[in-house]
């Protein structure tokens, strides 16, 4: 969304309300159940101007222990303070040209703010990386794929490292010995 923000600075208001529908970028595994609902505001404080905004969307992936659908809503919050382009030193200017958004900073161009790139990338970075149905998701068997949530499998806890197999071997012999003497 390019927010027009001339209104703001021309001193005619003293907010802007944003509210609208953002498409989130994909995420590997995840479907979004819709857009990202895209909400705050614009302030300026004499002449101090701050963008908050909260985006929300719901989604559908996989728990990465179980492998059980997963659904459920994520939002993340998204600050910047907004400066007119001319307004930063000519040396953060030069070395962020081309980065609409450095070090917190929202820059207005023209009047204009596009705040669109920024949030979906925000979306992106603080999305979980790896999803769970429950803090304590114990996971699925590692030698039949059972999940675990349902119960005993009947499967050998403790599986023995084959490199010290022949260990083993000769630890059974000795302890029938010793129950032979």
């Amino acid at each position: 969304m390019i927010l027009d923000l001339r209104p703001l600075l021309r001193g005619e208001t003293d907010h802007i309300d944003i509210d609208y529908y953002l498409t989130p970028d994909p995420i590997d595994d995840i479907t979004f159940d819709s857009d990202a609902h895209v909400f705050g505001r614009i302030t300026d404080n004499a002449g101090y101007m701050r963008l908050a905004l909260s985006a929300e969307v719901s989604y559908k992936g996989q728990c990465a222990r179980c492998l059980k659908d997963v659904g459920c809503s994520f939002s993340v919050d998204f600050e910047r303070t907004v400066c007119d382009e001319g307004t930063l030193s000519d040396d953060k200017a030069r070395a962020d040209e081309e980065d609409v958004y450095s070090d917190g900073y929202a820059i207005i161009h023209d009047g204009m703010l596009d705040i669109d790139e920024e949030l979906r990338e925000e979306l992106v970075l603080s999305f979980p990386s790896k999803l769970l149905c429950s803090e304590n998701c114990e996971g699925l068997c590692p030698m039949c794929g059972k999940p675990k949530s349902e119960g005993d499998c009947g499967c050998r806890k403790k599986e023995i490292d084959p490199r010290l197999a022949v260990l083993a071997t000769l630890l059974h012999k000795n302890e029938e010995k010793g129950e032979n003497q």
